[in-house]
């Protein structure tokens, strides 16, 4: 029998049969049994793939929102991707019914989420690898997911409100849901009782006999009433939990620090200068102390000068405001080593554009550092303000410049960033006409530097094509500028960076003898070690230009010898400060890295690497294969290029050699064809599709380029193959070496005579028959490998010498010391006997 019909209590007995209980009670229906099993079927709840969906895609941004508020990177990475499987397996839902607005909700909100704390350097400064990882992980991700999403979520901006109430209607239904499933488990704590209560139930609790129906099992009011305040209750907690998620605010460094924001100005006060000054000095005195929001500093230096403008307080105290913005914006961020933010950086450029017109048009202001804050004056002309605008055009550059190294160089956020620079090199152009009324020399001088180093790394094509006396070309202008600082300059720092500047402007444009000739008569390589090492690196990139221009010239050995030490010390991306060798990170500790960082140029004054390797290789072939050739068993022989021999010792090295595919291939095959007299085939490895695509087409008039390198070509494999064959001619016709190497028969005359003059080729030239005889005074390979081995013998003879000298010596050392020893034996030995006698 059940238990749930037992009649007596725990006190009572139980030896009552079974058959007398069935007396004392009715029998109760077989539905009674089966009560419990109906309710659960008339439970089940048939929801429509739209509600399945829709609730694993909230359940997903409830978890979101909870890691987005303790900034668990990691996780809100693992959620977002969640997130995007769960709308791809709600996507039949999503095409009848369209997008969700609490999904764009969920992507506006995660975006200005990541923005702003991608944003927080501070931040991130002190967040752990794992985090920092997925914060990059994840704004990668979701700049991509949000394209998809881009017309819609800028819908949902511009009217976040728009579709709330159906959205909130959603929501509550959702949690009706939730309520009723809630409702429903507890009923079945009813029907799950302790066996305790059971066994403790009495016979009175139990309804008379013929009404004991499915009434009895039903709900009574209060219990409906209890299930209502339930409800009503959860409903509440979802409405505050709601309103909590929409009112949060991370907290950054512990407790805020509350500071008042001073009043501009009483309702009756008069403003006039004193009281703006004085209100100015009062927001200034808070610059720099702990708690100070530097954002509303700014905001209010911004609203004094509207109220001083309102009422009409004259420009020099505009002038001095302006000042005063300048100085909060560069301050707005403390870190020196990081740029400005893009909105601060615009505000930055807007406010100097409005200093900069009102000192060129306002004759009558004068600014300068040395004017002393109780001599300023504001009311009458002319107008005396505390400021130096030359310090702060030169921060602007120094902004500019960080701005533009924090850019990835391949963005398009560099190329936005880099229009800029027009309007810097208007700044300068205004600030040069402005310095040259009050400033003095020095300070025309620092002017004058900063529009050189926006200048002379610029190609201007007017060099070429318009005459110099017709147009004001960067010649001219970069030849003002620089002859000005040479002669009022009194340090040497500023006349250097003029000098390498102005040698870089003329080897770019192809003045070889001008940049030449500077540079030799200003003697600068014999002490730039002594300098700072911006200015190094700017020698550094002045001699590669020089070198670049020599090539371009046909001065190749000019070209080789200028390259050769960047490119010897396989570090030409540090040294032109284009970036930092990897294999030396180890060797830096973290601050030097920092350091040189910072050192780093812009991408679009690089110079590149890969031409300036080629234009290093193809110098060196061309000096070092015939030099080969004509020394080939010269024991003593030297190396002109270290570094185009270990090229080519790293191919020889190589099993199986196939088709060249990079540059250096390309010259190794082209070193090696020349070395064997076939110029055709090296004039093919060097100029091709491949390389004029990487390397000649970079050149200004790559047509003439190519055509002095193929001629170079041909001259140095004549040279070559005449050291290489000529111990087997007895004589050889100049017409059929032109004819061979497509030169003109004057051109070869010209060769093979420097080279009788310079005894390179023991021959003579025969004019009236245009032969060359030779003269058979080399040894032959015989004779030669003879003379190499009796030097080597001679050689080996003599150093044996040597060491046996060396071994004499040390004989003789060692016998004269044994002597010595067996001396001071003798002389302890008489003294011990002498002693042991007297004792005696």
């Amino acid at each position: 029998m059940s238990r749930f019909f037992r009649a007596g209590s725990d006190s009572e007995t139980e030896t009552e049969s079974e058959e007398e209980v069935q007396q004392q009670r009715p029998a109760i229906p077989a539905r009674a049994y089966q009560l419990s099993d109906d309710e659960e079927d008339a439970r089940r709840i048939v929801r429509s793939e739209k509600d399945k969906r829709y609730e694993e895609l909230r359940d997903i941004i409830k978890t979101l929102k909870n890691h987005k508020k303790i900034k668990d990177m990691a996780s809100v990475l693992t959620d977002f991707e969640s997130l995007g499987r769960a709308y791809d397996k709600a996507r039949k839902v999503v095409d009848k019914e369209g997008i969700p607005r609490f999904y764009l909700r969920c992507l506006v909100e995660l975006e200005d989420f990541v923005t702003e704390s991608w944003e927080d350097r501070e931040w991130r400064k002190t967040i752990s690898k794992n985090n920092s990882k997925g914060l990059t992980t994840l704004r990668q991700k979701l700049k991509k997911y949000c394209r998809t999403f881009e017309e819609e979520m800028s819908h949902y901006r511009e009217n976040p409100d728009e579709g709330e109430d159906e959205e909130e209607r959603e929501e509550e239904e959702e949690d009706g849901r939730d309520v009723e499933s809630d409702e429903d488990e507890d009923s079945d704590d009813i029907w799950n009782q302790s066996s305790e209560d059971e066994s403790s139930s009495s016979d009175d609790d139990l309804p008379v006999a013929g009404r004991l129906t499915a009434e009895y099992f039903l709900k009574t009011t209060t219990e409906q009433e209890a299930a209502k305040k339930e409800k009503k209750k959860k409903e509440k907690k979802k409405t505050d939990r709601r309103k909590a998620d929409e009112e949060w605010q991370p907290v950054k460094g512990g407790a805020p620090l509350i500071v008042e924001k001073p009043k501009m100005f009483a309702k009756d006060q008069e403003i006039n200068h004193e009281a703006v000054v004085k209100k100015l000095y009062e927001i200034v005195a808070a610059r720099g102390k702990k708690g100070t929001d530097r954002s509303q500093m700014i905001d209010m230096l911004v609203e004094l000068k509207n109220v001083s403008d309102a009422n009409n307080l004259g420009p020099a105290m505009h002038v001095k405001i302006l000042f005063n913005i300048m100085a909060a914006i560069f301050d707005y961020n403390p870190n020196i080593a990081t740029c400005m933010r893009n909105e601060m950086w615009e505000m930055c450029l807007e406010t100097m554009t409005t200093l900069m017109d009102m000192l060129t048009r306002r004759e009558e202001i004068n600014v300068g550092e040395k004017i002393l804050e109780e001599n300023e004056n504001f009311e009458t002309v002319p107008y005396r303000v505390r400021g130096c605008i030359l310090t702060v055009m030169e921060r602007v550059d120094e902004e500019f410049t960080k701005m533009l190294q924090a850019c990835d160089a391949h963005s398009t956020e560099f190329v936005e960033r880099l229009k800029d620079e027009q309007k810097v090199c208007k700044l300068l152009e205004d600030l040069e006409i402005y310095v040259e009324k009050h400033g003095t020399s020095e300070e025309i001088c620092r002017c004058y530097l900063r529009r050189i180093e926006h200048l002379y790394f610029k190609f201007d094509p007017t060099a070429f094509d318009v005459p110099a006396d017709k147009s004001v070309t960067s010649e001219k202008l970069m030849d003002k500028l620089c002859k000005f600082i040479y002669a009022k300059d009194l340090t040497d720092r500023l006349r250097t960076r003029a000098i390498l500047c102005q040698i870089y402007h003329h080897a770019l444009h192809d003045r070889w003898f001008q940049a030449r000739d500077l540079m030799l008569m200003s003697h600068l390589q014999d002490n730039i070690q002594h300098s700072d090492v911006p200015t190094q690196i700017l020698y550094n990139r002045t001699l590669v230009q020089l070198g670049l221009c020599a090539f371009r010239q046909g001065h190749v050995r000019d070209a080789h010898n200028a390259l050769v030490d960047i490119q010897s010390s396989n570090r030409a991306k540090e040294l032109l400060a284009q970036g930092l060798v990897p294999q030396r990170q180890h060797e830096r500790t973290p601050e030097q890295e920092k350091i040189e960082k910072r050192r780093l140029l812009p991408y679009h004054m690089h110079i590149n690497l890969e031409l300036l390797e080629c234009v290093y290789l193809v110098s060196a072939m061309l000096l070092e294969i015939p030099y080969m050739a004509a020394h080939e068993l010269d024991v003593r022989r030297r190396m002109i290029s270290k570094n185009f021999h270990h090229v080519m010792k790293m191919s020889e090295r190589q099993t199986l050699t196939g088709p060249p595919e990079s540059m250096r291939e390309h010259v190794v095959a082209a070193s090696k064809a020349m070395k064997a007299g076939d110029w055709r085939a090296c004039k093919n490895f060097i100029i091709n599709e491949k390389m004029n695509a990487k390397v000649w087409d970079l050149f200004h008039q790559a047509d003439k380029v190519r055509d002095l390198i193929r001629s170079k070509i041909q001259e140095e494999s004549l040279r070559t193959y005449l050291f290489c064959y000529s111990s087997v001619y007895d004589s050889i016709s100049l017409p059929y070496l032109a004819l061979m190497f497509e030169l003109e028969t004057p051109v070869v005359h010209s060769i093979i005579s420097k080279m009788i003059i310079g005894e390179e080729l023991m021959a003579s030239l025969d004019e009236p028959s245009q032969v060359l005889s030779m003269h058979r005074t080399e040894p032959t390979r015989l004779q030669s490998l003879a003379l190499q081995l009796a030097e080597k013998v001679a050689s080996l003879v003599e150093n044996n010498e040597r060491i046996m000298e060396v071994i004499r010596t040390i004989c003789s050392k060692i016998r004269t010391g044994v002597e010595a020893d067996d001396r001071i034996v003798k002389r302890e030995d008489m003294t011990e006997r002498g002693a042991g006698t007297i004792e005696v």
